[in-house]
């Protein structure tokens, strides 16, 4: 399954409560469109947050961020990973 980025803006001075509430939000409806979210990471200070994830499509995850209110058009497929 491919493996997806993805980066949110507006969450300048969010907290990690915040954070954890829009990837629960995520959680909840992910397996609707086939799609796990891994993680997420915030900047409170910049306002941007990121997730990662895995499923169908990058149509897929955008369609579960709109659903869980704070949607985005910036979802990249990440198909090379070091470590």
């Amino acid at each position: 399954m491919p493996t997806f980025m993805d980066v949110h803006e507006g969450f300048v001075g969010a907290t990690a409560q915040d954070l954890q509430a829009a990837h629960d939000a995520d959680l909840r409806i992910e397996g609707e469109e086939g799609v796990h979210f891994e993680r997420a990471w915030l900047d409170p200070v910049s306002g941007k947050a990121w997730c990662i994830s895995h499923g169908p499509s990058k149509e897929a995850v955008m369609r579960v961020h709109e659903r869980a209110g704070h949607p985005t058009a910036e979802v990249y497929e990440v198909p090379i990973e070091v470590s």
